[in-house]
């Protein structure tokens, strides 16, 4: 059984894990409408990864006994400047939500619960795997810089993505 303090800490991460699609999803939609059809797909694909991963979340808490408690989720903005600001958001995103699964993991050392623990170390190792792939394509982008066929190459790389 949870501890208190554990589950609601968990709570929080499943609704951080459902604004993180909601986020993605928008920004998939932004891709779509400028249009940028690569671009839209890997974040379209990245939305169902975090619902996946709030999916987790929500399989844990009811495993472990706990109490799922779903949040007024905030919408996320519509408009980026460019593609290069929306990849620098989900960046900055990503190191944000590791942030949150080291301070998950903090508390679930401090409160000695080993199956939380357990079930974080998935995390910690997809945040590393998640800050690299965002990384990456900021840095394509910013080599690119103002060579609009190149971003068109990007596009088309990243609209591969299974």
């Amino acid at each position: 059984m949870l501890k208190k303090s554990v589950e609601d800490a968990l709570n929080k991460q499943l609704n951080a894990e459902l604004y993180s699609s909601y986020l993605y999803l928008s920004m998939s939609a932004y891709f779509e409408e400028i249009p940028m059809k690569g671009f839209a797909k890997w974040l379209r694909i990245q939305a169902e990864e975090e619902k996946a991963h709030g999916m987790k979340f929500y399989d844990y808490i009811i495993e472990a006994q706990g109490t799922v408690k779903l949040t007024k989720i905030d919408a996320p903005k519509t408009s980026w400047k460019s593609p290069l600001d929306a990849f620098e958001e989900v960046y900055a995103h990503e190191q944000k939500v590791t942030g949150m699964i080291n301070n998950l993991m903090d508390l679930a050392v401090k409160e000695k619960d080993y199956a939380t623990q357990n079930m974080l170390q998935w995390f910690v190792k997809e945040q590393v795997e998640e800050e690299a792939n965002a990384s990456e394509i900021v840095a394509k982008i910013k080599m690119i810089g103002e060579r609009i066929g190149h971003l068109f190459c990007l596009d088309h790389e990243l609209g591969k993505r299974e």
